[in-house]
């Protein structure tokens, strides 16, 4: 037993559950795919300064959470907590939004990093499949990644997760709206924490999840009272196409995202069967982030989907993914010479794309046989030195017991044949 264990609020994924986490980044990956979009992967730490630009000072992201540190060269770096600051980054310093097409599409996956009290559906590592669109202002974008993430929660069997939609407005309506909300904000009883806060970013204290913070709330001004005609005619539209597409939301006038650069539409998708981490992915749209990093004006939307978290919403609501074994056919070797024939066989088989493995460590026929039966295998190869002299490998059906003697070079096209 080792001394070392994985660092606090990390795990490690191991099989056969990591199947399922493979799984769920496979079904998310397929519909972007699909659409148009490219795979982008970035580096594990960037500059402190893009997150602290890009997601917001006053967030608890970069207060308290990120995993910030100075290298030996003197520059100050931190392990990305989310995926969409690195994303524009990158496609801002290749300068895919010159290359003709607008909008550039990219989606990615990958592991973020936070430093928080570790609970179940809350790690410090965690794993995010997310989708960007960048550099085009289109209610139908936003529809369509809306749409496109519903089409993978369904692909996977999810059923009992819900849509929350609402649009935080823009840089025309949104200071006003967040000077009413100020106003009331200063008439509540709140520490001095949140009210330095409300001075900050105060649609951050509508998402406190505090019951003493909350039951202040009640009555505090709506956001789409305040929208501009603009806003309301973009949101309109987005819910128009998201309802002509079949995918059902509902309109969540208090929805605000953990990070400062949303504008206009914003999204969650949340599971009930998941206690108070319910939220399993969100995303929405982010029209200045490109000005807030040094780029030029870039409207842009996305989310991210937390494979973890819907890991769990697949656990709660007991869908079993219907994984293919891993293994096809098991080779059970007696004796040298056995090994050798058997080897070929199982390469040859690989080769073909029949998953196969084999007996190693020289186990005894009992032992392989168990071996055989754990691998999960439909069908096991055994070779003795009487079917050596005869020319036959024994091909046994796991699942009915059954066992035939098939001539050796017969053996890969039978088994190609019956595993169809």
């Amino acid at each position: 037993m080792s001394t070392f264990k994985a660092p606090k609020g990390t795990y490690d994924l191991l099989p056969p559950d990591s199947a399922r986490y493979l799984a769920v980044r496979e079904a998310i990956a397929a519909p972007l795919r699909g659409s148009g979009y490219g795979y982008i992967e970035t580096p594990g730490f960037e500059s402190v300064e893009l997150f602290a630009r890009g997601v917001g000072e006053s967030t608890d992201i970069v207060t308290k959470e990120m995993y910030a540190f100075e290298t030996k060269g003197g520059d100050r770096l931190a392990l990305r907590p989310e995926g969409t600051a690195s994303v524009l980054r990158a496609a801002l310093e290749a300068n895919l939004h010159k290359a003709g097409n607008l909008p550039v599409k990219l989606w990615y996956s990958g592991s973020y990093y936070r430093y928080e009290r570790p609970q179940k559906g809350r790690y410090r590592h965690f794993s995010q499949v997310g989708a960007e669109a960048i550099g085009a202002e289109d209610p139908a974008l936003d529809a369509e990644l809306i749409i496109l993430a519903d089409q993978a929660y369904r692909s996977l069997g999810l059923r009992n997760f819900r849509i929350l939609l609402n649009s935080l407005g823009d840089k025309e309506c949104r200071p006003v709206y967040r000077a009413a909300l100020q106003d009331f904000l200063r008439g509540l009883d709140l520490d001095e924490d949140t009210l330095r806060r409300a001075e900050i970013n105060p649609l951050r204290v509508l998402d406190d999840k505090r019951e003493s913070v909350q039951k202040q709330l009640t009555g505090a001004p709506l956001l789409r009272d305040h929208l501009c005609d603009a806003c309301k005619a973009y949101h309109e539209e987005v819910r128009e196409l998201v309802t002509a597409a079949g995918v059902v939301f509902e309109d969540d006038p208090r929805l605000v995202r953990g990070l400062d650069y949303y504008t206009r539409t914003t999204f969650e998708f949340v599971h009930d069967g998941l206690g108070s981490q319910s939220a399993v992915g969100g995303g929405g749209r982010y029209d200045g982030l490109s000005e807030m990093i040094g780029g030029p004006a870039l409207p842009s939307v996305g989310w991210a989907l937390g494979v973890d978290r819907t890991v769990l919403a697949l656990e709660a609501e007991g869908v079993e993914l219907g994984l293919p074994a891993a293994t096809s056919v098991f080779a059970v070797p007696l004796g040298d010479e056995a090994r050798r024939v058997l080897f070929a066989k199982v390469t040859e088989l690989r080769k073909n794309g029949v998953a196969a493995d084999f007996a190693y460590g020289g186990k005894g026929l009992k032992a392989a046989m168990k071996a055989a039966n754990r691998s999960g295998a439909r069908y096991a190869l055994i070779l003795g030195e009487r079917d050596i002299e005869e020319g036959v490998i024994q091909l046994k059906d796991l699942e009915s017991g059954e066992q035939t003697a098939v001539g050796v070079n017969e053996v890969v096209a039978e088994l190609e044949s019956r595993l169809g």
